[in-house]
């Protein structure tokens, strides 16, 4: 995907815990769904109307893949967090060739803005290994509840125990900021081309 979104502030805590179960899918392509309807690059990339049909499409494809080649987090169905580890990110090889019809279907519309988009996405990536948080969401209904901390902190816990660093793209200053109270740093801000959103690339050393 290539941007992140939707996570809320901190507050309550919230169970979190990793998902390999295909039978969760459902429910995380639903909060998904609309946890990303309002970010800033779906704006950008799908037109209003078709995003509710179109945003659980993306989802479904998106979500399997990451059950194979990464890790899926859940906060009981209120929030979701897809992590790939080092080296995964940008998702290539057979996986990236499944997800070519369903990018047709979903950034058809503006084909040469969602190319632009992606290609600049990709072009500030660092060359280090690192975890990738290609995808955070919270269901809007549970926003401000601690919900983005706690799907966060379940796994930079392991990331620093591994000594790790990681890596996302922050799509809002909503969650730009959460993810400063973490212990990401900015070290890029950017604009996506076609007078597109402002993104912040952040980079976290373990702790």
């Amino acid at each position: 995907m290539g941007a992140t979104a939707g996570a809320g502030t901190a507050g309550e805590s919230a169970t979190v815990g990793r998902v390999t179960d295909h039978a969760e899918l459902p429910r995380l392509v639903t909060t998904l769904a609309a946890a990303f309807s309002t970010d800033a690059v779906m704006l950008h990339l799908v037109p209003e109307e078709h995003r509710p049909r179109l945003l659980p499409v993306l989802f479904r494809r998106v979500v399997r893949d990451y059950f194979e080649i990464g890790e899926v987090f859940s906060a009981a169905g209120r929030g979701a967090a897809l992590w790939a580890p080092p080296g995964g990110y940008p998702i290539g090889g057979w996986t990236g060739l499944r997800q070519l019809p369903m990018a047709l279907r979903v950034f058809g519309r503006r084909p040469l803005r969602s190319v632009r988009t992606e290609a600049k996405l990709l072009a500030g990536l660092p060359d280090q290994p690192y975890w990738y948080l290609d995808v955070i969401g919270v269901d809007p209904a549970a926003h401000s509840r601690g919900i983005g901390s706690a799907l966060l902190e379940a796994k930079l816990s392991e990331v620093d125990a591994a000594e790790a660093p990681a890596h996302l793209t922050a799509s809002s200053a909503r969650s730009r900021d959460l993810y400063v109270r973490h212990g990401f740093e900015v070290f890029e801000e950017f604009a996506l081309p076609d007078d597109g959103p402002t993104l912040w690339r952040m980079w976290r050393e373990p702790r």
